[in-house]
């Protein structure tokens, strides 16, 4: 199955996010082929204000244990997140049932 990790950062967390950043991209590589894709989310001046995934995971526990373990969970980064089910409908134009 398939979940989106989204998590908002607290205000005023650049620094956390920066010091952090080098672990958590680490602790997803580990993660190999669970991890769909990912990336930060990105205010109009390019500066990240949070964080989306998009993972594997056989139960949403599972997906929200991963989560929960991710370094910028543990640090305090974020200070809203949510773990939903995820299905791609379309890919790159192309629509799939």
């Amino acid at each position: 199955m398939q979940f989106i990790l989204i998590g908002h950062d607290q205000e005023g967390a650049l620094e956390l996010r920066k010091a952090t950043r080098a672990a958590h991209l680490d602790y997803w590589a580990a993660e190999g082929a669970r991890v769909i894709f990912g990336g930060p989310l990105l205010g109009a001046d390019e500066t990240p204000f949070g964080s989306v995934l998009v993972i594997e995971a056989p139960d949403e526990a599972a997906a929200r244990a991963l989560f929960e373990a991710d370094p910028y969970v543990t640090a305090g980064l974020f200070e809203m997140t949510t773990v939903s089910r995820f299905r791609q409908v379309i890919d790159r134009g192309v629509v799939s049932p």
